[in-house]
C-alpha cells in the first residue's frame, strides 16, 4: 500500500444557509479545496451525507455533485454511515489512494438540515437508529444519549455540572473559529440550568444542527510532496462497528466500535493514545465526549468526565479536544462532521489554526461517529516533516 496525504482543505461556514441549496454548498468548499491544493481536478469524488435523500428530497450526490463542481466523467458515489458519513467516505478515499486503483481524490462531506424543522428533521435524525426497535417506538437520538448520561451518572457517581468542562471548552475554542455555528461562550455555571431537551441532556450539552460543506484533497505522499509544501499524511485509517440498536450492548458505557477502531489505528501507526497531541472526537452529546475518552484509552472506565474539570482538555491541556469548537460549537453538519475534523486536525498540523493552534502539534487523532456509536471511523494524521 502506498502513503497517503492530506494535501488540500475547504470548507464553509456551519450555518443556516437558507439562500444556498445542497450543491452550492458543497460546489463553495470543493472550489476552496481545489485552490488550497493547487490543482483543478481529481480522479474520483467520494461524498459523506446522512440524510438528503430525507430533508432535500435528493439521492444520487455522487453524480449530482461531480456534474455541478465541474468534474462530469470521473468515478463519484455517495457513503452513508449516519453522522459517520464524512469519515466514512475518507476512509474509503483512503482505501482507493493507498490501493494504487486512485491516483486523487476529493473527500466532499455534505449536509442541509435547517430548511426543514419539526417533526420530519427529527424523524430524519432517528434514521441512525434501530427502525423497528427504537425509532418506530418513537426513540430519539436525543432520549437515547439521555439514558446513556443517567446510567454514567449513576454509575460514575457524576453530577450533571460534571460535564460542563466538555461545552466551556467546546465554545471557548469555537469562539476563536470564523467557521463556528456558535461563537459565544458558556459559563460553567450555566451549564445544568440549560433548558433541557431530555433530562438531564439540555440545551448546552447538545451539539446544534446546521448546514456545511467540507472537502479534503488526497493523494500519495510522494505526489504530495511536489504539489504543496506542507502535505499531512494520513498514518492510520480504521473503522469499526457496534450494535445498532443499544439495547443490544452488554455494556451500554462501553463504545465498543470506537475503542476498536482506535486500537486499530494504533496498531497500524504503532503509537498509543499518548502520542495524541490533540484528539478531534465526536462530541454531539457531552456523554459521548467522556465514554469515547474512555473508550481510546485517555482516561479510565468511568472516569473521562473528570478530564473536562482538570483542564486536561483545553488547547495547552494534556489532550485537546475540539480545538476549533468540534460539534458543539462548530455545529454538527451530519454527514459532514468527519470531513470538518480532518480539516481542522490538519490545520493544526500545518501550524495554521490561528488563535487556536495547539503548540507543537505534531499528531492528531479524529474520530466520527454514526448514531450513538454503531460506527466509529479513525483516523490518525502526521506532519510528513515528522
Amino acid at each position: 500500500m502506498r502513503d497517503v496525504s492530506i494535501i488540500g482543505v475547504g470548507q464553509t461556514a456551519v450555518a443556516e444557509h437558507w439562500e444556498l441549496s445542497l450543491r452550492q454548498l458543497a460546489y463553495a468548499a470543493a472550489r476552496a479545496a481545489f485552490d488550497d491544493a493547487g490543482i483543478g481536478a481529481v480522479d474520483a469524488l467520494y461524498v459523506g451525507n446522512m440524510s438528503g435523500q430525507e430533508l432535500s428530497h435528493q439521492g444520487h450526490l455522487g453524480a449530482l455533485l461531480a456534474d455541478f463542481i465541474g468534474l462530469r466523467g470521473i468515478e463519484a458515489i455517495r457513503v452513508e454511515a449516519a453522522d459517520a458519513s464524512g469519515g466514512a467516505a475518507l476512509r474509503q478515499a483512503f482505501v482507493a489512494v493507498a490501493s494504487g486503483l486512485i491516483e486523487t481524490a476529493m473527500v466532499l462531506g455534505i449536509e442541509k438540515v435547517t430548511d426543514v424543522v419539526g417533526s420530519r428533521r427529527l424523524t430524519a435524525a432517528s434514521t441512525s437508529l434501530d427502525a423497528d426497535y427504537e425509532a418506530a417506538q418513537g426513540v430519539t437520538p436525543a432520549a437515547l444519549a439521555a439514558l446513556l448520561m443517567q446510567r454514567y451518572m449513576h454509575q460514575a457517581n457524576a453530577r450533571l455540572e460534571d460535564f460542563a468542562g466538555f461545552s466551556v471548552n467546546a465554545h471557548a475554542n469555537g469562539a476563536l473559529n470564523p467557521n463556528a455555528m456558535y461563537r459565544n461562550r458558556i459559563k460553567p455555571e450555566s451549564f445544568a440550568k440549560a433548558p433541557p431537551i431530555a433530562p438531564p441532556v439540555s440545551l448546552f450539552d447538545a451539539a446544534p444542527e446546521g448546514d456545511g460543506a467540507a472537502a479534503v484533497i488526497i493523494t500519495a505522499t510522494e505526489r504530495a510532496k511536489d504539489l504543496v509544501p506542507k502535505p499531512v499524511r494520513i498514518v492510520a485509517s480504521a473503522v469499526a462497528t457496534d450494535t445498532l440498536s443499544l439495547h443490544d450492548r452488554q455494556d451500554f458505557l462501553a463504545l465498543g466500535a470506537a475503542r476498536l477502531s482506535a486500537e486499530r489505528v494504533y496498531e497500524q501507526a504503532r503509537m498509543g493514545h499518548q502520542h495524541i497531541d490533540l484528539f478531534e472526537l465526536h462530541d454531539s452529546y457531552t456523554v459521548l465526549a467522556a465514554l469515547t475518552l474512555e473508550a481510546c484509552g485517555f482516561s479510565n472506565p468511568g472516569e473521562g468526565f473528570k478530564l473536562a474539570n482538570d483542564a486536561s482538555i483545553g488547547l495547552k491541556g494534556s489532550i485537546p479536544i475540539s480545538t476549533l469548537g468540534g460539534l458543539k460549537a462548530r455545529g454538527n453538519a451530519g454527514g459532514a462532521t468527519g470531513v470538518y475534523q480532518a480539516i481542522e486536525a490538519t490545520l493544526q498540523l500545518r501550524g495554521q489554526a490561528g488563535q487556536n493552534q495547539v503548540d507543537g502539534a505534531k499528531i492528531a487523532m479524529i474520530q466520527n461517529l454514526g448514531g450513538l456509536g454503531a460506527t466509529a471511523v479513525t483516523h490518525i494524521l502526521q506532519s510528513v516533516d515528522d
